[in-house]
């Protein structure tokens, strides 16, 4: 599994198409795609409104990061950075910064590689 992370509108899906030959159509887009989608495609961009939507959803995220490790080891993951910031005032708000937070800190631990895009620029932040 390869997690991208950085700031929102940073490069990092045009990086991810380009550094891994990722196709748009080979991927799942967190805003729109099913839960099912997720375990099956070669990359998910946007993940973070993926979690945004289950969360909306009232969907159970405990073992996300396990189960999608798990059933696509070799899926490309492309998130927004999300804790970089002020402290959302609303609390729905606070409660998907953290969750997203914690989902990326497990998948990061299970990714092979980890890279941050900043400016348009990857930096791989951790490589097994």
């Amino acid at each position: 599994m390869i997690l991208i992370t950085g700031g929102a509108f940073q490069g990092k899906k045009a990086y991810a198409m380009k550094t891994f030959s990722l196709e748009e159509s080979a991927a799942a887009d967190g805003r729109s795609c099913s839960w099912e989608e997720i375990f099956k495609t070669r990359g998910i961009f946007y993940f973070h409104e993926y979690i945004r939507r289950s969360l909306e959803e009232g969907r159970e995220l405990k073992t996300l990061a396990e189960d999608l490790a798990r059933q696509n080891p070799e899926a490309v993951i492309v998130v927004n950075e999300l804790g970089s910031g002020v402290v959302p005032v609303d609390a729905f708000d606070r409660i998907y910064r953290e969750t997203t937070g914690r989902i990326c800190c497990e998948l990061a631990k299970k990714a092979c590689e980890v890279h941050r895009v900043v400016c348009g620029i990857g930096m791989v932040i951790k490589h097994d």
